[in-house]
C-alpha cells in the first residue's frame, strides 16, 4: 500500500473511528487542496511514512522555519507535512504539551508546531490558557512564504493564532473572544505579565510626586520664616 492511499484511507470518514475534534476527523481540519498537496509531496513520502508521535520529535527537532505552502507550485513545508501527520496521529494532549513546553524550551521550531496543533485542536479555554504565555517568547522565526523567507518572532505568530483567520495555508476555525470565555466563567481575567512592572513604575511617580510636593512646602516653609525673620530685622532696625 502506498502511504498516498494510506493517508486517503485516513481521510475516508466511512472507516474511520479515531478521536473526532468538534465532531469531525482530524486530518480533514486542512482543506482538500492543501491535503493533496501534502500526501503528493517528497517529503511527505519520504520522512513522513510510519512516524508516530514519538519518532516524529525527530523530523520536528530538524525543522528550520514555519510556513504552509511556497512557490509556484504551492508546494507544503515540512512544517505543514508534519503538522497534518500529527493530525492523523491525535497524540494525547499530554505529549502535545510535551513537544510545546520542555522540547520547545530548546527547540522553538518545535514549539511552534505544537501551537500551532493547539490552536488546531485543543478546546477555546485551553487554546487561551496554553498559548498565551507564549507570548513572552520573543525568539526569532524564519517564515517561509510563496517567494520568500521573512523574518518572524514566536510571540507574533503565537498572537496570530489566536486573532487571524489564516495561517499555515490553513483556515483556523473561529475561536471565541476571550471576553466571551470570562463571561462564562471559563477563563480568568487576563493580567497582563507587564502588569507587576508597570504597577511598581505607577508607585515609584506617586513616591517621587509625593516627594515633589514635600519638597516644595519644605521650600514654602522656609521662605514663610526668611520674609518673618527679614520684616523682624527691619522693625528692629
Amino acid at each position: 500500500m502506498s502511504h498516498r492511499a494510506d493517508a486517503s484511507n485516513t481521510l475516508d470518514n466511512r472507516g474511520y473511528s479515531g478521536p473526532l475534534v468538534r465532531g469531525q476527523n482530524p486530518a480533514t481540519l486542512i482543506e482538500t487542496a492543501t491535503r493533496d498537496r501534502i500526501t503528493d509531496s517528497l517529503y511527505w513520502k519520504e520522512q513522513c511514512f510510519g512516524l508516530n508521535a514519538a519518532t516524529l520529535l525527530d523530523r520536528a527537532v530538524e525543522l528550520t522555519y514555519i510556513g504552509g505552502t511556497y512557490g509556484v507550485g504551492m508546494k507544503p513545508t515540512p512544517f505543514l507535512c508534519l503538522a497534518f501527520k500529527l493530525l492523523t496521529l491525535v497524540p494525547d494532549n499530554d505529549i502535545i504539551l510535551e513537544y510545546l513546553n520542555a522540547g520547545g524550551e530548546e527547540w522553538k521550531y518545535l514549539r511552534a508546531l505544537a501551537a500551532f496543533y493547539i490552536r488546531l485542536t485543543f478546546d477555546p479555554d485551553e487554546i487561551y490558557k496554553t498559548l498565551e504565555p507564549l507570548l513572552l517568547d520573543s525568539r526569532k522565526l524564519r517564515r517561509r512564504r510563496k517567494e520568500e523567507y521573512t523574518l518572524t518572532h514566536m510571540d507574533e505568530f503565537v498572537d496570530d493564532l489566536l486573532t487571524k483567520e489564516r495561517s499555515c495555508a490553513t483556515s483556523l476555525w473561529k475561536l471565541p473572544s476571550r471576553q466571551v470565555l470570562e463571561d462564562l466563567e471559563k477563563l480568568e481575567p487576563r493580567e497582563s505579565p507587564l502588569q507587576a512592572e508597570l504597577d511598581a513604575m505607577d508607585e515609584d511617580e506617586e513616591m517621587a510626586d509625593a516627594d515633589d510636593r514635600n519638597g516644595h512646602a519644605s521650600e514654602n516653609g522656609r521662605s514663610r520664616t526668611s520674609s518673618v525673620g527679614s520684616r523682624s530685622d527691619s522693625d528692629a532696625g
